[in-house]
């Protein structure tokens, strides 16, 4: 069974820069055909997703956050991590890590979303 679990801030002040790290337990996050991924949902929006990182490190972002959005990798702690840079209030998001499986062609696995609220 896989469980991903989010660590972020809380708080975030705006111009700042949000980062996510999610921890994959019960699978690697090199298995061929799997990708990993950050998901928010802002009050009142659908979900978005952010990017994505593939098993091979291969990323792709969203074009609308494309400008502020990285992803990276610790293969060694089975870790991916998401950085948002230059926040303002309106990525104030419930912020997911959630594992694509590219073979269903979609998020089979989630974690349990971590609230991220930009203030001063």
């Amino acid at each position: 069974q896989v469980q991903l679990q989010e660590s972020g801030p809380g708080l975030v002040k705006p111009s700042q820069t949000l980062s996510l790290t999610c921890t994959v337990s019960g699978g690697s996050i090199t298995t061929t055909y799997d990708a990993w991924t950050g998901i928010r949902q802002s009050p009142g929006k659908g979900l978005e997703a952010m990017g994505v990182i593939r098993y091979d490190g291969s990323t792709y972002y969203s074009p609308s956050l494309k400008s502020r959005t990285s992803i990276s990798r610790d293969t060694s702690k089975n870790q991916f991590s998401l950085q948002l840079t230059s926040v303002t209030p309106e990525d104030t998001s419930v912020y997911f890590c959630a594992r694509h499986n590219e073979r269903l062609g979609a998020c089979d696995y989630w974690g349990q979303g971590t609230q991220v609220t930009v203030s001063s």
